[in-house]
């Protein structure tokens, strides 16, 4: 059994001393009374919470109280009562608690509760990684069950990883297990110049500037009571940064154009593919914005470190439509390529063998279709036939711009996501660097 972080709330110094002994193998703590509890709660830390209806500081609703609280954290709420009569177990269901027992027989109830938890987390995790995020890989499977628990609280956090590798995915799963009822709203901080990224996110009033012809709600007010997903954070200047940290600190603002402020409660979740200390150190990154977003840190592996989760994916992005088959040989091809693109990547090829093939793949249409084709070292060969076909079907522009947006990614994911390392080692304006991301980033899948 996984351990689990159980907070106990019980006023009884026996009752505890039980409890402890049935939860031993377990990180438990425990709170006396109404007050410690909701503190502890408020962190959004625990799994379980076993709640004593009838505790003993003065307020017979102290153990209801605290259902709705551990429920909005995501914590699954046991209640535990020397009284079972339907008017408590009415209650506390309609309070939102997941399962309700009597005392006196511990040493059963305990143990099925348990059960029937990890019974409803590990479905609710299978749907996930068979459903929204396909991944084979244990660490990451473990990253992001834990990163699950933290989705119902406040708390900011920040996803890394290198291009393609599902950033955007995993925080809508994130938003989507936090109960908020406002919407997911993301936006590509580099796809924007300083003044369109603030009209973007603060909204404008008529007449603000030129163009701006009609009014329009920004992005903060968008996520009122949801999540604001910034992606590409790294990117944000320090002027831009200056007033997004007082608008995240009051949870007001003013749009452009407007004296009167709109208030707003959103969570922030953000992502980059850059070094974040990096950044701050070269002074590109403030660090007082840094706190105000840095709460959690999940950081996800390219597909070259879980090749493992490679034919996975491809079931998963051909289920219900063709279905393909892949020889020995372009089994073989496809588990020595780099993906530099990563699980993008991965879905463009799998689109292109869907449209333009039998299936059965064999190597030579792996040769042609991968973004950059794989030579027998595993390096890469830009002059290959499926590089010829390419400019051909789209013409000579696209193919440069491809090429161009191989080199970065690959030199990016070389480099860690450092940006300045890219710019000097491939001599290249930051100008073209921006515009071959903005390309090759659209939305992580």
């Amino acid at each position: 059994m996984p351990k689990l972080s159980i907070l106990v709330v019980e006023d009884d110094p026996l009752a505890r001393k039980v409890m402890a002994s049935h939860l031993g193998e377990h990180a438990v703590d425990f709170a006396s009374d109404e007050a410690a509890a909701k503190e502890k709660l408020k962190t959004g830390r625990h799994d379980l919470c076993f709640i004593d209806l009838e505790l003993a500081d003065g307020k017979e609703s102290s153990g209801l109280n605290l259902i709705p609280l551990a429920t909005a954290q995501g914590t699954y709420a046991v209640v535990m009562s020397g009284h079972d009569s339907e008017k408590f177990v009415e209650r506390a269901y309609a309070l939102g608690c997941d399962d309700f027992y009597s005392k006196g027989n511990e040493a059963v109830n305990v143990g099925r509760i348990l059960e029937r938890f990890l019974g409803r987390r590990e479905k609710s995790d299978k749907n996930i990684f068979a459903e929204r995020f396909i991944t084979d890989d244990a660490a990451m499977r473990a990253l992001i069950t834990d990163a699950l628990k933290y989705a119902p609280s406040d708390l900011p956090i920040i996803i890394l990883g290198p291009s393609g590798t599902g950033k955007t995915s995993l925080a809508q799963i994130i938003h989507d297990h936090s109960h908020r009822t406002g919407e997911f709203v993301a936006i590509n901080c580099s796809a924007y110049t300083e003044d369109l990224l603030e009209a973007e996110l603060f909204g404008y009033r008529k007449g603000a500037f030129t163009g701006a012809g009609d009014s329009r709600k920004g992005k903060l007010l968008a996520a009122h009571q949801g999540t604001l997903f910034l992606d590409e954070i790294g990117s944000m200047s320090l002027k831009m940064q200056t007033k997004l940290l007082k608008a995240i600190e009051e949870k007001s603002f003013y749009p452009l154009g407007s004296d009167k402020p709109e208030k707003s409660q959103f969570r922030i979740i953000s992502a980059t593919l850059e070094d974040l200390q990096g950044l701050i150190k070269a002074g590109k990154l403030r660090f007082d914005f840094f706190q105000r977003i840095h709460g959690l840190t999940v950081e996800l592996k390219p597909l070259s470190q879980r090749k493992g989760d490679v034919f996975p994916l491809l079931s998963f992005f051909t289920r219900g439509g063709k279905r393909l088959n892949f020889t020995p040989e372009a089994k073989e091809l496809l588990s020595r390529h780099s993906w530099p693109g990563n699980v993008r990547e991965l879905k463009k090829f799998v689109d292109l063998l869907v449209a333009g093939h039998e299936g059965s793949v064999t190597p030579e249409a792996v040769g042609r279709l991968l973004a950059d084709a794989v030579t027998q070292e595993g390096g890469l060969d830009f002059t290959t036939e499926g590089q010829y076909r390419f400019a051909l079907d789209k013409g000579l522009d696209a193919a440069v711009d491809r090429f161009v947006d191989d080199l970065v990614v690959r030199n990016l994911e070389a480099n860690e996501g450092k940006r300045t390392k890219v710019l000097s080692d491939l001599k290249i304006s930051t100008r073209l660097l921006y515009a071959s991301l903005k390309r090759s980033s659209g939305h992580d899948r």
